[in-house]
């Protein structure tokens, strides 16, 4: 009988990840995105922050599943860096401001000056609003490095990004898995830590407000208790009730937050993206007038890509042999989530379908 794996050895082999990537690889993985809603003149710039839900290539690939086959197969055909088979949060959003997904911060460097005119994204895998189980630099931190290149590099101009600029905030998952998986936490002092997490992302997206950014998304904390590597204890059949009420007071004390922001900052700067409600909406689709379901997905709990025993994960192989010990759904398309974290290029546009009539406010 097979043993299932513990929350803390799996998400420690499916979130390590860290710096540096391949500059030829990235800069492909970054082609025009078609079918924009929005068209760009050239002066909106998209700057993103937080975790792999919204990497795009920021990590070393010596260390990340990102680099390693079947992650990429869907888009841009190969391993390129992405948490996904293909696109991911980033590049829908950069879609529908019209203009190409932001280069990765590590690429910074080895590009030409036009790859940068779209804006640039820090984010980075398995990291979270404070440090986590791996070594990777934390929102403040990443803040920090967009900071450095307007200040010391005058890579951007604050006045270009105070007429036209969105960021992009997606963070602290990664940040709960570390509290849970400390010895004595558990749900022990979970409305006290939450209230912490929340705090510090006020003070960071005030940070970036006053670094000149116009309008910032934030998104809402996923319902953990869905996550495949808890649901995979009961059969992909259910989501743990427990964890997604700790996602809903996150989300409403985040709310709470963004809305006291808004009216201290006098303008609606800050937008939250209800990344709880659209997964929900994916993983229990609603019927239409005549009763067929709106989206399809095969086993919405259950992952597409997994490892063949407890030991392995989606894109290990054997040592020696190099034998693949990770098997593949038939159908990627029709899956919403990709590994036991994070979500298929297919559920991610579910995402994004849902999330759209919210996107409209950072035009307003």
């Amino acid at each position: 009988m097979e043993k299932k794996p513990t929350v803390a050895s799996s998400f420690c082999l499916l979130l390590l990840c860290v710096a540096t990537s391949t500059v030829a690889e990235v800069l492909e993985a970054h082609p025009h995105l078609h079918h924009q809603p929005h068209k760009n003149d050239g002066s909106i710039k998209l700057f993103v922050f937080g975790d792999s839900y919204a990497d795009t290539g920021n990590v070393r690939k010596s260390v990340s599943p990102s680099w390693k086959e079947p992650y990429g197969i869907t888009f841009p055909g190969k391993p390129a860096g992405r948490f996904s088979d293909g696109r991911v949060l980033t590049d829908y959003l950069a879609q529908f401001l019209g203009i190409r997904s932001p280069l990765p911060y590590a690429l910074r460097k080895y590009a030409k000056k036009s790859k940068l005119e779209n804006g640039m994204n820090f984010a980075y895998g398995g990291t979270g609003v404070f440090d986590t189980l791996v070594s990777g630099p934390n929102l403040t931190t990443q803040i920090g490095f967009f900071q450095q290149l307007l200040e010391q590099e005058k890579v951007y101009d604050k006045r270009d990004l105070i007429k036209s600029s969105v960021a992009l905030v997606s963070v602290a998952g990664n940040d709960y898995t570390t509290h849970f998986v400390k010895p004595g936490n558990g749900s022990k002092d979970l409305a006290e830590f939450t209230k912490s997490i929340v705090k510090q992302i006020a003070v960071d997206l005030m940070r970036i407000r006053d670094l000149g950014v116009r309008k910032i998304a934030v998104t809402a904390l996923e319902p953990m208790g869905c996550l495949p590597l808890l649901t995979s204890f009961l059969s992909y059949q259910n989501c743990s009730e427990t964890l997604n009420l700790a996602s809903m007071f996150h989300n409403q004390v985040l709310r709470q937050n963004v809305e006291q922001l808004n009216k201290e900052s006098k303008k609606s700067a800050f937008i939250i993206l209800d990344l709880y409600g659209a997964f929900l909406s994916a993983i229990k689709p609603q019927k239409d007038h005549q009763g067929k379901m709106m989206v399809q997905i095969d086993d919405p709990l259950k992952p597409c890509c997994v490892g063949v025993g407890s030991e392995y994960s989606c894109g290990s192989v054997d040592e020696s042999t190099g034998a693949k010990k990770y098997g593949i759904c038939r159908n990627p398309e029709r899956s919403f989530f990709w590994d036991t974290v994070h979500l298929s290029q297919n559920g991610w546009n579910d995402v994004y379908s849902s999330l759209k009539s919210s996107l409209h406010q950072l035009y307003s």
